[in-house]
């Protein structure tokens, strides 16, 4: 009996021992079977990144963080660079995560988890840096510009990874530039440029350059404001459409140029205002008190900038008092006269008409007059000389009424 269960104590530590090893083996296989888990990491410039580094199951095992030079960082908590931007943020058997502060476009690049298996098992992590474009700049441009001159406008902004976009607007509306983009290291500088002939058109507008790039969340802009300078251009205003005897009268010399075109002069007929007490001149106006026939005539207002001259005319008639007047203003009667083209269209097309129906009235007479004389001439044919012929036509006009009788 006692020898019996000496057997079965034996037995069963052989068995526990079996299972132990298997358990063992089984622990050591699972570790040394599994990889590091790592991530991608974008950042800023400037910013900071977080490099981590896990695995599910780990016995007692290191982990290792190493740069794209191959140097090493961390290795479990134990750090092996000396650069006071790398901190350790978490360290155990199962993780291993560094930061590394203030990032630069030189710490892009591979890194590397190492897992001290037998043999190491690795994985690997990119750091991608993402370059910040700096303020764009508008050059090319010296004020004033003068009409009919080409000008070039060039935006660069530099410092971007990936190369920045440029976008140009005039005011609200997008133009078309043309872009160089060149490395600089490992960023890029990137130029737009714009030409154009400037007008008048352009005296005021806005021209803006706006930098669009993944690391900003709005676009940097900067924009310059176009100053042409010009010939004045020159045109009348006035305060009534139909001027009476006694009547108020406003003239305004309306003046566009730059820079703005002064004094402004005004005559008369070629000579100077006749009667400066009623005829008032202030600044760009010109007024007219009690009107009167005698101030019937050609009004001129002229001004004039470094860039020329310009000058514009309105003509004054003076109606009688209380007189209707003409419902259209005389100095308008060019824009606002009759339409000769239409009156003419109308006048051909009733001649025309008129021409079709005498046409076919003629054409009407003609043949009732050849059928009237058909029937005189049957009179005739068998006639022995006129004053017999004259008496059988008439005797056909009879039977020709007893026939129509007949018929009735």
């Amino acid at each position: 009996m006692i020898v019996k269960q000496h057997l079965i104590f034996i037995l069963y530590s052989l068995c526990a021992d079996v299972f132990k090893v298997a358990g063992t083996k089984s622990k050591a296989k699972g570790s040394q079977g599994q990889f590091p888990i790592t991530q991608n990491v974008t950042v800023v410039e400037g910013a900071i990144a977080n490099m981590t580094c896990r695995v599910d199951y780990n016995d007692n095992t290191s982990l290792q963080w190493s740069n794209p030079a191959q140097q090493t960082l961390f290795f479990g908590d134990k750090k092996a660079l000396r650069d006071h931007r790398i901190e350790l943020v978490r360290a155990s058997w199962q993780e291993l995560t560094i930061r590394i502060s203030d990032v630069g476009l030189s710490d892009e690049g591979q890194y590397t988890c190492s897992l001290f298996t037998m043999p190491v098992k690795t994985t690997k992590a990119f750091l991608t840096v993402l370059g910040v474009p700096g303020r764009p700049e508008i050059t090319g441009f010296t004020k004033p510009a003068m009409e009919g001159d080409v000008i070039t406008l060039t935006c660069t902004t530099s410092g971007s990874k990936p190369a920045a976009n440029i976008r140009w607007f005039r005011n609200d509306k997008e133009v078309q530039g043309t872009t160089k983009v060149n490395a600089t290291g490992k960023s890029f500088t990137v130029r737009s440029s714009l030409q154009f002939q400037v007008d008048r058109r352009d005296d005021g507008v806005a021209y803006t350059c706006s930098v669009e790039h993944v690391s900003l969340s709005n676009p940097y802009m900067t924009t310059e404001v176009l100053e042409v300078h010009y010939a004045p251009h020159l045109e009348i205003t006035h305060s009534l459409i139909i001027p009476q005897e006694g009547q108020y009268l406003k003239l305004e010399c309306v003046s566009k140029g730059n820079p703005i075109p002064e004094p402004v002069l005004w005559s008369k007929d070629g000579g100077e205002l006749p009667d400066i007490e009623r005829m008032i001149v202030e600044g760009r106006e010109l007024t007219i008190t009690t009107l009167n026939k005698t101030d019937n005539g050609t009004y001129r207002c002229e001004a004039s900038n470094h860039l020329g001259t310009s000058s514009a005319e309105y003509i004054l008639f003076v109606y009688a008092k209380d007189f209707p007047g003409p419902t259209t203003d005389p100095n308008a009667l060019g824009q606002h006269g009759p339409d000769h083209a239409l009156i003419g269209g109308v006048v051909a097309v009733v001649v025309f008409i008129t021409l079709c129906l005498i046409i076919v009235l003629g054409r009407y007479l003609a043949r009732h007059k050849g059928t009237y004389l058909t029937h005189e001439a049957k009179g005739a044919e068998d006639a022995p000389d006129a004053d017999t012929a004259i008496i059988n036509a008439e005797g056909n006009h009879v039977h020709a009424e007893e026939k129509k009788e007949y018929f009735i």
